[in-house]
């Protein structure tokens, strides 16, 4: 099996590679001396994976492990196809990760900052902004490495605990908004029993229940991963390390993979968006039933800041989802920047959208301006 134990990169010129010595090599002629030559190009650069060990001026590359069929790391490449525009690309990413990273901390601090905000539905709120930034800063940094330095090399164990974070995250995003639908049906259809149904302590084991149903969906999806052999390349063509990008590299049939991962996907993310549906059908149905003009409008404001929020994320999650298994026609590049935008988009617009919407964040987040200019 040939593992990536390093990479070396080299410049191309009409299909030769030159080390710093100055010297030439043809790829033909190192496949043949090699055996196995596994290069990717980035532009006019070559990154190369580790191959049997041979010296070509001041580069070398090793020998591959037969034996092994886990590999020591991958190489995450980023947009394939879309190499030459990196730099473009990560010009907007690195706006939406500030703008997400500056907008869900104002939320997190203005809603623990305020006692008055101390609320279920804005405690569900800080709980989103604190998702969103780990979201975010799982996978944007090293996205935003590769578009600036080229194609990086992530260990098995660290793509491992990537994909975990980032699959957990995308859970816990979509049950904490299946929580929110949940407040706002108690708020609106059982207003009398809204305190007594969502207390402190009510909230505080909702969200450990939140979180530990995303883990405990997770960690099966990991060890398929572990029991895999790996005799394929290494090189995994996306800007994070993700279940079945990790897994169409393996030599073995992924079909346990693929199937676990559609059944989770239905039971968590599926569920979550029908029983939000569900909720909203009933709050929709109250609140036309109401006799007061004022009401309805006040409570369709509320809902429809959090409808908002939810079309943006299931929106994107649901086209990424199903063009990535039902879509073979559809571009790869295509593919992968829609893996991006639906972990950054939610986390980026949220904030946004409730700082809008809502009056007491709106009003909070001014005044809180207001102070730090004051001083």
């Amino acid at each position: 099996m040939y593992q990536v134990l390093g990479t070396f990169r080299e410049r191309k010129v009409h299909g030769v590679l030159r080390n710093s010595m100055g010297e030439g090599h043809s790829q033909d002629n190192v496949a043949k001396k090699c055996g196995y030559f596994d290069c990717y190009s980035h532009g006019k650069d070559v990154w190369c994976c580790v191959l049997v060990k041979i010296q070509f001026g001041s580069f070398a590359l090793l020998a591959p492990n037969h034996t092994s069929t886990r590999p020591m790391t991958f190489l995450l490449t980023g947009i394939p196809g879309l190499e030459a525009a990196h730099v473009w690309i990560s010009i907007p990413f690195v706006l939406m990760y500030l703008l997400a990273l500056v907008g869900n901390t104002l939320v997190m601090v203005v809603v623990a900052g305020d006692r008055n905000l101390h609320k279920p539905m804005y405690l569900f709120l800080a709980m989103l902004a604190l998702n969103d930034i780990i979201l975010c800063t799982v996978t944007v940094p090293k996205m935003l490495v590769i578009f600036w330095r080229g194609p990086a090399i992530s260990t098995f164990a660290d793509c491992l605990t990537q994909m975990f974070f980032v699959h957990a995250l995308f859970l816990s995003e979509s049950a904490v908004l299946l929580a929110m639908a949940y407040d706002r049906y108690v708020a609106i259809c059982t207003p009398l029993h809204y305190t007594s149904l969502l207390t402190t302590s009510i909230i505080g084991k909702l969200g450990l229940a939140l979180v530990s149903r995303s883990v405990i969906v997770v960690i099966p999806g990991v060890l398929l991963i572990l029991h895999l052999p790996f005799c394929r390349t290494n090189v995994i063509p996306h800007t994070y390390c993700e279940n079945m990008g990790i897994a169409k590299l393996a030599c073995a049939s992924i079909t346990l993979n693929s199937v676990y991962g559609l059944t989770a996907a239905f039971l968590t993310t599926g569920m979550d968006f029908i029983l939000i549906a569900i909720s909203y059908g009933l709050i929709l149905r109250a609140v036309l039933g109401l006799s007061s003009r004022e009401a309805r409008a006040k409570a369709f404001g509320t809902c429809g800041t959090h409808i908002c929020v939810i079309l943006v994320f299931y929106t994107l999650a649901f086209f990424s989802f199903f063009t990535h298994r039902f879509g073979p026609h559809v571009p790869h590049h295509a593919h992968i920047l829609l893996a991006n935008l639906y972990l950054l988009v939610p986390p980026t617009m949220n904030p946004i959208i409730y700082g809008v919407k809502t009056s007491e964040i709106r009003v909070r987040v001014l005044g809180l301006f207001h102070l730090m200019k004051s001083s």
